[in-house]
């Protein structure tokens, strides 16, 4: 399998797990982005709307986003949120 399906297989299992959560993310009037999948399999997103700004947004992540996506995708290797609020 070349690499350019094999990276699209992965995304598309990357948006199945996205959209396993999204409807919470949306019910709070946010939502959640792929920007990149690096060459080292680290998976790069950005929170959208509420979540962006959200106080809760990396629980959210750890609990929601991180798990549903390493459970669905184990060739993630990592996962960062490029605007994730730190508080």
């Amino acid at each position: 399998m070349n690499t350019e399906v094999k990276s699209l297989e992965i995304l598309d299992r990357i948006e199945s797990a996205l959209n396993s959560i999204r409807p919470y993310l949306e019910a709070d009037g946010g939502n959640v982005k792929v920007l990149e999948i690096t060459k080292d399999n680290i998976l790069k997103l950005e929170f959208m709307g509420n979540c962006g700004s959200c106080r809760m947004s990396t629980m959210t992540f750890k609990a929601g986003v991180e798990e549903a996506i390493l459970r669905s995708v184990p060739e993630i290797k990592s996962i960062e949120v490029v605007n994730l609020m730190h508080v």
